[in-house]
């Protein structure tokens, strides 16, 4: 049986809306109470170089939340269907993007280690839920 593409991109956008929500409410929460610290201190840049940078990172977590979504439908073949499926697809991608990068900026920014664990929590907890997520909607 061929894959669902409509599904796939319905348990992509919806994945993504989870993830976004994650996001949000991580860095209003824990992280971003602390920016203006860090930008005060001379660490963070107090306008983004990218002027729209918020609506970028959005659709960057929906273009994450699609490939997710495909990852997840071309692995049930092999490792079936179910959150169990969804679940280790989510760690494994969510772990590959979420640490190494942020382990790194633990080491070697002057930071607070705040930022790194937030941002690696983002990106981890959040592929694992939109995994999740498409894996609940998708149907062949």
């Amino acid at each position: 049986m061929g894959l669902n593409p409509s599904r796939i991109r319905l348990g992509g956008f919806a994945g993504g809306v989870v993830w976004i929500v994650w996001s949000w409410v991580l860095n209003m929460m824990f992280v971003g109470p602390r920016y203006m610290d860090v930008q005060n201190a001379g660490l963070f840049l107090k306008q983004a170089r990218y002027s729209f940078f918020t609506g970028q990172w959005i659709v960057l977590l929906f273009v994450l939340a699609i490939i997710m979504s495909y990852l997840y439908a071309w692995s049930r073949a092999t490792l079936g269907p179910g959150p169990g499926t969804a679940l280790k697809i989510g760690f494994l991608v969510g772990f590959a993007i979420g640490f190494p990068g942020n382990f790194a900026q633990a080491t070697w920014s002057p930071i607070p280690r705040i930022f790194p664990l937030g941002w690696m929590l983002e990106m981890w907890v959040g592929a694992i839920l939109a995994t999740l997520v498409a894996g609940f909607l998708y149907k062949e």
